[in-house]
């Protein structure tokens, strides 16, 4: 390798503009030095926009570059099993946007593609739910805050697909995107950081909105993706989890994790970019705003992580590929659960 780190981008979305470019530019020795998006106008428009020198007709040729050291991959999830799987036999190191893959078997080929390569970093970009707060929030548990948990609401309700009107979303496009039902994957990734894992699921999903317009082919389109799903879960321990994820829900309450223990409950709030944790145990009259002081929160870090897990100076801890395997899996698992309208014990059969 260079001393300088090249980095070559293969698919250039609003992620991958607002947090990885700009991640990456910030660190010395790190050069994004070329770019290979959509269509060579959208990509020589990125190159433009920062400054990359190169940019490429096709992921493929990207990957094959000598002249690349690593990869980042900001497309749908429909790519990044292929894509990553190139990049790790061309001797990149991958660092590929979440959800990990469509499905669990594209999840495993990634896994024992890395196991193949274990000189090359293979990082996911971790759920950012949870970041800031969630080092406060495993410290509280290490003092056994809530003593021993009991229930785990998981809410993911809003409005953001209510309007049959607006064309079809990529997310509700299971060729695109796969399994993963709205944010399920996102905020039981963030809940596993504190919690158990589940041991089994019981799901049921429905699609009151059925078809969506495509304007680009002046028709309407099925859509693949479910925009109602709820879960009910035993996690390790005999922690009872309950899931809502709504996609057609007015009004509803956003994003959330609630934590119920025999001692306390620890609530979590995901609003607009802010993250808004309350406790309280049995003496509290109410639910305590938690003030959680600024040396103490967590950050948006991932850019330089995939940089110091490259030169040697830690490993990946959010998140490596047997981690995206183990979401996956739950995906999968509710999936499964939804088409039989049976129980599904996790862990899978191979």
């Amino acid at each position: 390798m260079s001393e300088s780190i090249r980095i070559g981008l293969i698919g250039a979305g609003e992620n991958t503009r607002v947090r990885h470019i700009p991640g990456l530019q910030a660190i010395d020795g790190v050069e994004i030095s070329a770019v290979a998006n959509s269509t060579v106008e959208s990509s020589q428009r990125v190159a433009d926009e920062f400054g990359i020198p190169q940019t490429f007709e096709t992921w493929q040729e990207l990957v094959a570059s000598p002249e690349i050291d690593a990869v980042v991959i900001g497309t749908w999830p429909n790519l990044h099993c292929e894509v990553t799987c190139a990049a790790l036999e061309a001797g990149k190191h991958v660092l590929t946007e979440a959800r990990m893959a469509r499905n669990l078997d594209e999840a495993k080929q990634m896994l024992e593609a890395s196991k193949a390569h274990p000189e090359l970093v293979a990082q996911i970009v971790p759920s950012p739910f949870g970041l800031e707060c969630g080092p406060a929030i495993t410290s509280l548990l290490k003092t056994h805050f809530l003593g021993d948990l009991r229930e785990v609401i998981v809410l993911g309700a809003n409005d953001q697909f209510w309007d049959y009107s607006k064309p079809l979303h990529p997310r509700q496009d299971a060729e695109l995107s796969g399994k993963n039902t709205l944010a399920l994957g996102i905020l039981h990734e963030s809940l596993m950081r504190w919690a158990p894992e589940p041991v089994q699921v019981f799901a049921q999903a429905e699609l009151f909105e059925p078809t969506r317009p495509l304007p680009e082919e002046n028709c309407f389109v099925e859509v693949g993706v479910p925009d109602s799903l709820q879960v009910v879960a035993e996690l390790k321990g005999g922690v009872r989890c309950m899931y809502h994820l709504s996609g057609v829900t007015l009004f509803g309450p956003g994003l959330q994790i609630h934590l119920y223990g025999s001692r306390g409950t620890i609530k979590v709030e995901f609003v607009d970019g802010q993250e808004k944790v309350s406790c309280g145990r049995a003496d509290d009259k109410e639910l305590q705003l938690m003030e959680i002081p600024e040396e103490e929160k967590g950050s948006w870090n991932v850019e330089q992580d995939f940089v110091d897990a490259i030169r040697g100076n830690k490993k990946v801890s959010l998140t490596d590929f047997k981690t995206g395997v183990k979401y996956m899996e739950f995906v999968e698992a509710v999936s499964r659960s939804a088409e039989a309208n049976a129980p599904v014990t996790l862990p899978l059969e191979s």
